[in-house]
């Protein structure tokens, strides 16, 4: 965080918009202010084009006036309903609302709104650092108004709102995720009354819809550790509320002497490792949901232990009820982070043993164009503290990595398809779609996947008529 004057803050807001904006508050006779995010950016020194401004009166009729001096180039989109209105210009939005203060009834999120004044604006605020003002009419230009210590909290990287937390999450308790939400995007600590009040509280998110709650759990995945979010939600109760699968992830059972994993702080630190290399939303999502099936599968069987046989085909199965049931797209990425989750296991098998070509082409062939994620996947989901096993898998993913690359340049086997189509083994053989053309269309393939036949035509030809042969089937066109 940097320090910022009065001075420095008249420097930080210069240039046409900010000097538009004062003009045009000034000739209405309005206040106005710069709120909330990117205030708090400043600060942080972090990039920001959203810009918010509240106006003590009409935000609407400020925008439009502020729009018209702006000219042709800024659009101007007014939303009667809520009392705000939006100007994009040169790639930056400015959203103008009019300062008010709010009141909640319990079963709803949506407020009562009244007209008000800065003060009851700011004690709207979610929270301290989003609750910062920033005057720009020209008499009090670059002059901040931080009437909660949000400068302080800021310093002291501690999230904290400006009134009694318990009143804050009540009325709104989406701002429950935001808290959270924030704390892991900025790597800031929840002050203890806050953190206190989100236990208390957790319950009340069942008032917020599922898109609400997806949408800032997606910027959780998103942040820099993601780990530090699901913690908080962990403890605050608010997962069990919001995903009970992972929530169930959690506990250790020993038999015997023997203990397996805690698969939810394992899924953490698989998330962790896979975000120091990739910012894809699907793949983090791939990592939470890897082992999602492991208190399903969970058995004790001596003399082995604890085995979770067949998790990834039955944590596959689990997705599109878990995507359902949050909101999340029932599309090709919830089809991509099934693919991920049930192949997960196979690059394992693969480096836990020799690397054969056939088990390559295999894993190749299934994978796609999405080898590289999965291998990614599988890399970040070594987290053995046996350092000696852990190299030995990581290096023998090295040698499959190097495989790989091998076969695709020698076998084109990445999304192929096999030489002769089931149309043409139905002409050739003049038969109806039946189960002959399937077998004769599987052997081929996996005869190039076993590396018995190159991916050729000629090959797969002449392997097709000897497969046909064994099957009692004869040439009807040569």
């Amino acid at each position: 965080m940097i320090e910022l004057t009065t001075e420095d803050l008249k420097h930080c807001f210069s240039g046409k918009v900010f000097e538009t904006i004062s003009a045009t508050a000034d000739e209405l006779g309005l206040e106005c202010y710069v709120v909330g995010g990117y205030v708090r950016d400043l600060f942080l020194e972090r990039p920001s084009k959203d810009i918010d401004v509240v106006v003590v009166g009409s935000g609407i009729a400020m925008a439009e006036a502020f729009g018209k001096k702006i000219g042709r180039s800024a659009q101007v989109t007014v939303f009667k309903n809520f009392g705000t209105a939006q100007v994009r210009y040169k790639g930056m939005e400015v959203e103008f609302v009019g300062a008010r203060k709010e009141s909640y009834q319990r079963d709803s999120r949506k407020p009562i709104v009244e007209n008000g004044t800065l003060q009851d604006d700011q004690n709207r605020r979610d929270f301290t650092i989003n609750a910062l003002a920033v005057c720009l009419n020209k008499a009090r230009f670059g002059e901040l108004v931080d009437s909660f210590g949000g400068v302080n909290d800021l310093k002291e990287r501690t999230i904290r709102t400006p009134l009694n937390p318990d009143i804050t999450f009540s009325d709104d308790p989406l701002r429950m995720m935001r808290c959270i939400r924030f704390a892991a995007q900025l790597n800031f600590y929840i002050d203890d009354d806050t953190f206190e009040s989100l236990t208390r509280n957790c319950n009340r998110i069942e008032i917020i819809s599922k898109e609400r709650i997806a949408d800032e759990l997606n910027k959780i995945v998103l942040s820099p550790i993601p780990s530090k979010g699901f913690i908080d939600l962990e403890r605050s109760g608010l997962l069990e509320q919001i995903f009970p699968e992972l929530h169930r992830l959690q506990g250790v059972e020993v038999r015997s002497g023997r203990g397996h994993k805690d698969n939810f702080y394992h899924t953490l630190e698989v998330l962790d490792n896979i975000s120091k290399h990739t910012n894809n939303l699907w793949l983090r999502w791939a990592a939470i949901l890897h082992d999602i099936a492991k208190p399903a599968t969970k058995r004790w069987e001596p003399p082995v232990g604890w085995t979770f046989h067949n998790h990834n085909f039955i944590g596959a199965k689990m997705i599109p009820t878990i995507f359902r049931n949050m909101k999340l797209p029932m599309n090709e990425k919830m089809k991509y982070v099934q693919k991920m989750v049930t192949l997960h296991m196979r690059p394992i098998a693969i480096a836990d043993e020799e690397v054969t070509d056939s088990a390559v082409r295999r894993l190749l062939f299934e994978a796609g164009d999405d080898i590289d994620d999965l291998m990614m996947l599988c890399e970040a989901d070594i987290t053995s503290k046996n350092e000696e096993r852990k190299s030995r898998f990581l290096n023998n993913f090295k040698l499959v990595r190097q495989k790989l690359k091998d076969i695709e340049e020698k076998d084109r086997i990445r999304n192929f398809q096999p030489p002769i189509s089931g149309e043409e083994i139905m002409r050739l053989f003049n038969l109806q779609p039946c189960q002959e053309v399937g077998s004769l269309k599987s052997s081929i393939k996996d005869a190039i996947l076993d590396g018995i036949i190159p991916n050729e035509y000629d090959a797969a030809y002449e392997f097709m008529l000897k497969k046909a042969g064994e099957m009692g089937l004869k040439l009807v066109v040569s």
